[in-house]
């Protein structure tokens, strides 16, 4: 009985110092509000000190987990690579506060400005090794951003990339759209999975940027990914040949549309396009 009592008082003294052990925190998908009431998802990656860190810039009428949570699965490839990430609503999209018909190419371009200055601040972010992707608009949103600030982002990703921002609304929302804008001073959009209002100023935002001429100014590494079933795929050639980028690379998807399939029983092409990106990050960062 003795001897039963001391094993006992040992195992227990043995137990007592992870007893005493604080719990590991969650540290992924953390809801932030950043300046201008911008509200993004974080994910730290455990034990990340000095760590990468990707900035997520979703497409139009979008939302920052993007159709068939894309970013949210993206931003777990990363950290199960040891990269952090911050995906963001635009002001007036999701759960940022603003006013969605106020939106502008302009606006969601100075949004991503306030969110690599947070992702920069932290203090488990190493600011010299910030990547950028953006989707579709947020393709065109990256590129201007990272053309305007060639020294912020070490690398960056595009998905179905808009290339020339007023034929390609254009040919999603049509000429009438524009005509209305123009007449009125605003529209309202069905765009088949929401409704949207939007007031000239963003039409009037598309014609102002040449991404065709802001690649150029971008130095970092570079991978241009679209499906060849997609508008995009005419743009990224283009884009990758010009791009002084190092190094750079041109993915063409066989077989994908805008989203990769993302909304399909076979997520194989999203899978794909998730884990290739992932893999981009944490080579370049």
């Amino acid at each position: 009985m003795r001897r039963t009592l001391l094993l006992i008082l040992a195992l227990v003294l043995a137990l007592l110092p992870l007893a005493g052990c604080a719990p590991v925190a969650d540290l992924s998908h953390q809801v932030v509000t950043l300046d201008n009431g911008i509200v993004g998802t974080l994910n730290q990656p455990a034990g990340a000190a000095n760590a990468p860190a990707v900035l997520m810039l979703h497409g139009f009428g979008s939302s920052r987990d993007e159709v068939g949570a894309m970013y949210a699965r993206l931003a777990d490839a990363l950290a199960a690579r040891g990269v952090g990430s911050l995906r963001i609503d635009f002001q007036g999209f999701g759960k940022s506060d603003g006013d969605t018909g106020s939106t502008t190419v302009t606006s969601q371009v100075a949004d991503a400005e306030v969110a690599y200055q947070y992702l920069a601040g932290l203090d488990w972010v190493d600011p010299e090794r910030i990547g950028v992707i953006g989707f579709s608009l947020g393709g065109g949103v990256s590129t201007i951003a990272a053309a305007q600030h060639p020294e912020w982002f070490k690398s960056m990703v595009t998905w179905s990339s808009v290339g020339d921002m007023v034929p390609d609304f254009i040919d999603s929302l049509s000429q009438e759209a524009f005509d209305t804008a123009a007449a009125k001073g605003v529209v309202g959009l069905d765009l088949g999975w929401r409704t949207i209002v939007l007031k000239q100023g963003f039409f009037e935002s598309l014609g102002q940027y040449d991404l065709a001429q802001l690649i150029t100014d971008y130095p970092g590494a570079y991978l241009a990914v679209a499906g060849d079933q997609d508008f995009s795929a005419a743009y990224a050639p283009g884009f990758v040949e010009s791009a002084q980028a190092d190094p750079k690379e041109l993915w063409i998807v066989p077989g994908g549309d805008h989203i990769y399939g993302v909304l399909s029983d076979d997520q194989s092409m999203a899978d794909s396009v998730i884990e290739r990106t992932a893999q981009w990050f944490a080579e370049t960062l």
